[in-house]
């Protein structure tokens, strides 16, 4: 509701026209998220959302300590 608010309700005209189109019901919406987060994170397949979600907070950190170190090491392997 709050991004309502900041595009100046545009995502709820586009909410209820779906709700009035018959568009894709918010559960099964969530549901394909899932599944596909599930296809895209080490381990996700079979894993409840709760702890998807908390293995994808994970996953994100994994890959920012690796950029670091790969960064660190274009830096120090420079040659001037």
């Amino acid at each position: 509701m709050i991004m309502g608010c900041i595009n100046g309700g545009k995502s709820q005209k586009i909410s209820r026209k779906r709700r009035r189109n018959g568009g894709e019901p918010g559960n099964r919406a969530v549901q394909r998220k899932v599944e596909k987060l599930q296809k895209i994170i080490p381990g996700g397949g079979g894993l409840k959302p709760d702890r998807l979600l908390m293995r994808t907070a994970d996953y994100i950190l994994l890959l920012r300590m690796q950029i670091n170190v790969l960064k660190y090491l274009s830096h120090e392997l420079r040659i001037p």
